[in-house]
């Protein structure tokens, strides 16, 4: 049961894009259409878990045990960098066309704050399960990163759709291109924010 309340709260309540604002720059840069959109969702979604999964085994068997946790997100960064490294090598090779497309937006994954900060909150913040404040384990913490990473997917999917719908929209000269992306992505975190309650 703890697994689906983790899914559920990472990808709708807490959703990572609109919710708590992190990974803003891929969001309204690689939202113009549906297809990129999907590309980039599964490539955050891949570096996330893999990144989430080495960072929590970096934390406490490395960091903790040589009391270097100041060292926490230089290695944290290193990681995300190699495994995104990683992913341009192997999108290059089977998908030319998205790595294109992708364009610049694929490095800067790296810098992702969306990324880095899942890394860092299951290690460094305590959730509530059952009134119990308790630590994520790492099966918990993959989940909650995968589930983000979905969240985040779900957002920019959605995103582009609407985008790709406004190309046939009569939208008013000033607010085309960048103003009207920025208040569609304000109306859809008041949406997002309505399933924690917020009004």
């Amino acid at each position: 049961m703890e697994y689906i309340i983790i899914i559920i709260s990472a990808v709708f309540v807490n959703n990572i894009l609109l919710s708590q604002f992190l990974g803003i720059c891929p969001f309204l840069g690689v939202s113009n259409k549906v297809s990129t959109a999907v590309g980039m969702s599964g490539a955050v979604c891949f570096v996330m878990a893999l990144s989430t999964l080495v960072t929590y085994l970096l934390q406490y068997y490395v960091l903790n045990p040589l009391n270097i946790g100041f060292m926490q997100t230089i290695v944290f960064i290193l990681v995300i960098a190699a495994l995104v490294q990683m992913v341009e090598i192997i999108l290059k090779k089977i998908s030319p066309s998205l790595y294109q497309a992708l364009g610049i937006y694929l490095p800067l994954i790296t810098t992702n704050c969306a990324v880095l900060g899942v890394a860092i909150l299951v290690v460094t913040k305590e959730f509530t399960f059952g009134g119990e404040p308790a630590m994520l384990n790492l099966a918990e913490s993959v989940v909650y990163a995968v589930a983000s990473a979905l969240g985040f997917g779900l957002a920019m999917t959605l995103m582009a759709g609407i985008r790709e719908q406004l190309e046939l929209a009569k939208v008013p000269e000033a607010f085309r291109g960048v103003p009207i992306a920025l208040i569609i992505a304000g109306i859809m975190a008041m949406a997002f924010m309505g399933f924690s309650g917020i009004v």
